[in-house]
């Protein structure tokens, strides 16, 4: 019964799956999903699944094929002709996957890469594992078969086992123990920068666009990291460390010097991330105006000289914008024309995030 109902569990989750994956483009664009999610789980909404079953009738009339009727004739206790009602058909029930799962589902889909970290990995992360035997301990970690066994053999080394009468009572001397030792494992980090800008050119629309993409480029790096930190930077003409509410919800109505965050990011790194034990992901996101050609030089040169060298990738989302020009972005390629840590993405809106998802994260770095 219980191997049945572990199938069935099996069955029932492999089902819910193929819904939700079906879905994830929808599930992309929308903010739904934000607002449901746990510590450990995610809440997603799927129609109602209605697995077939047999089912019994309370009345006790004949079998089936029994009595008389009409060519036509509705079976069962009804009389059939029911009226057309008003109301929707569909319910839909929350299930929960686990952000593994979901970054699973985003992988399968867009056929992401495993990323390989670069660098060295922090021996930080510890367990125990128990590796032996030992004649004392503590009574939790008794090794009741070894213990039995150590038991039975004195008895039959000393003829006081009896086959007909198979009773074997270990003494204080028969006990032995688990022993465990603490077993290091590597331990890759990364740290994701979110890099954002708040001018009065980038609307609400861009902003919820930036918030939806950043939280299945987080999913999705957490899966490949036992370590992730997250740190935000916000600009307009001046660049400043943020946390993640302000970041989404701030809007200024300034001019845009993106060598402010440049420069911010390069003092955030240098004093707080050694490159040897660090992946580091920057994500900009901009409508694509600057302040000046001047500045785009200079932000050519941070990232050159100092940016490139530090970070796996560095990535530049063009969030489309009525108010933007969108010249950055030819900048850069322009700059950068072969690069491979500069990868870029056009979102024209948001059916565009799960493309610049992939663009970001397809190269496995």
């Amino acid at each position: 019964m219980a191997q049945k109902i572990d199938q069935d569990v099996a069955r029932f989750k492999s089902i819910v799956r193929g819904k939700v994956k079906k879905e994830l483009r929808k599930f992309v664009s929308t903010g739904e999903l934000i607002g449901k999610k746990g510590k450990d789980l995610i809440s997603i909404p799927i129609p109602r699944i209605d697995t077939p079953r047999f089912v019994h009738s309370d009345e006790q009339a004949g079998g089936v094929g029994e009595g008389g009727g009409d060519s036509g004739q509705p079976v069962g206790p009804g009389e059939g002709g029911s009226k057309a009602g008003n109301l929707p058909g569909e319910h839909l029930m929350e299930v929960e996957l686990s952000f593994e799962d979901l970054a699973q589902m985003l992988g399968e889909e867009l056929e992401l890469p495993r990323i390989v970290p670069k660098g060295q990995e922090d021996l930080e992360s510890r367990s125990h594992k128990y590796t032996g035997i030992a004649q004392v301990g503590p009574e939790s970690l008794r090794h009741f078969k070894r213990t039995y066994r150590r038991a039975l053999k004195r008895q039959l080394m000393m003829g006081t086992y009896d086959p007909r009468q198979p009773l074997v009572i270990p003494t204080h001397e028969d006990r032995v123990y688990r022993t465990w030792k603490e077993v290091q494992h590597p331990k890759a980090r990364a740290l994701i920068v979110y890099i954002l800008d708040v001018s009065g050119s980038m609307g609400a629309e861009q902003k919820e666009i930036v918030r939806l993409e950043s939280f299945w480029i987080d999913t999705w790096i957490r899966s490949q990291y036992q370590g992730v930190e997250v740190r935000y930077i916000i600009h307009d003409a001046v660049a400043r460390e943020v946390d993640r509410e302000t970041f989404f919800h701030t809007r200024e109505s300034g001019g845009t010097i993106i060598s402010s965050a440049y420069k911010l990011l390069i003092n955030m790194i240098e004093e707080n991330y050694p490159v040897e034990n660090w992946n580091i992901y920057p994500f900009q996101f901009s409508d694509g105006d600057n302040w000046s050609g001047n500045d785009t030089d200079e932000c050519m040169k941070l990232l050159a000289d100092k940016i490139f060298s530090f970070s796996n990738v560095f990535c530049y989302g063009q969030v489309e914008s009525e108010y933007g020009s969108g010249q950055f972005l030819k900048d850069l390629e322009e700059r950068f024309p072969s690069d491979e840590k500069l990868l870029t993405s056009k979102i024209p809106n948001r059916d565009a995030i799960l493309e610049s998802i992939k663009e970001f994260l397809g190269k496995g770095k």
